[in-house]
């Protein structure tokens, strides 16, 4: 089994969520791995109430959950459009899915990601096959990530020339820092706007100008936690930001706080 990474783009105050509980992201089994980004297992036990704060991925999650004095359950969980906020007691375990952007569909062919966008569905009619006791019983983690190949495995996914183009693109507008604007990503490929537009509902369920902005707030959060002394204007300008300005208000639309507070606070929203 791969190593798990430790990667935290996304996560707000990742140093001190990390300190409060065991977080790792193991890889998926191979023949799944076109269609997964990641897996994702959190466990904790916690002498106090915690909040984790996450600005989230364009990507689609399935999430196994157990929290102490409840039953456990799975979801659905679309793409959130705002920061992402997970109160954290007591002791508990998490077991999620992170689909790469664009693959989800695969899984549930039967509508546009744009549908699961900003929803959390926990109906088992949704997943009737999902088997809770299998994936978040196990103490030893290689059972939990099996019991996930196997879950995905048995859904059958098949190869789709849409979702394949959907995914380039949004690793085209995460990678390459001089695509600023949605005309601009859909010139790469040749295609109208309409048409990328169309291709993003379908297949990541946000559109190609959120894709484009949360990838560069993702850099300036990563940013921000490794350095106490950041440029903010160079940093803007480096993202393909007009100036300073623009990035300041993102950021703060975005995470709830300007750049220089969440720096002053150590990585954190407070």
């Amino acid at each position: 089994m791969a190593a798990a990474r430790r990667d935290t783009r996304g996560i707000v105050g990742a140093a001190d969520f990390l300190a409060r509980v065991d977080f790792r992201r193991p890889d998926a089994a191979e023949p799944l791995r076109a269609y997964v980004e990641h897996y994702w297992l959190i466990d904790w036990d916690l002498p106090e109430p915690y909040v984790s704060h996450v600005v989230p991925h364009p990507a689609v999650h399935i999430v196994f959950q157990r929290f102490e004095g409840q039953e456990p359950f799975v979801e659905i969980a679309g793409v959130q459009h705002g920061l992402f906020t997970q109160k954290l007691e007591g002791r508990g375990r998490v077991c999620g899915i992170k689909f790469r952007p664009g693959r989800f569909r695969a899984f549930a062919p039967d509508r546009p990601v744009s549908a699961w966008t900003g929803h959390r569905v926990r109906s088992l009619e949704v997943l009737p096959d999902a088997d809770l006791a299998a994936v978040l019983t196990p103490d030893h983690e290689t059972a939990r990530i099996t019991a996930l190949d196997a879950f995905l495995l048995a859904r059958d996914p098949r190869p789709d020339p849409q979702a394949e183009l959907a995914a380039a693109l949004v690793e085209r507008a995460r990678a390459d820092r001089s695509i600023r604007r949605v005309t601009e990503l859909a010139r790469t490929e040749g295609m109208s706007v309409r048409l990328l537009q169309r291709l993003f509902a379908a297949h990541v369920g946000v559109g190609p100008k959120w894709v484009i902005l949360r990838y560069r707030i993702h850099e300036a959060l990563e940013r921000a936690e490794s350095s106490d002394k950041l440029d903010w204007a160079a940093l803007a300008a480096d993202l393909g930001y007009a100036d300073q300005a623009h990035l300041v208000r993102d950021f703060t639309a975005t995470v709830g706080v300007p750049p220089t507070a969440y720096a002053a606070q150590g990585g954190g929203v407070g």
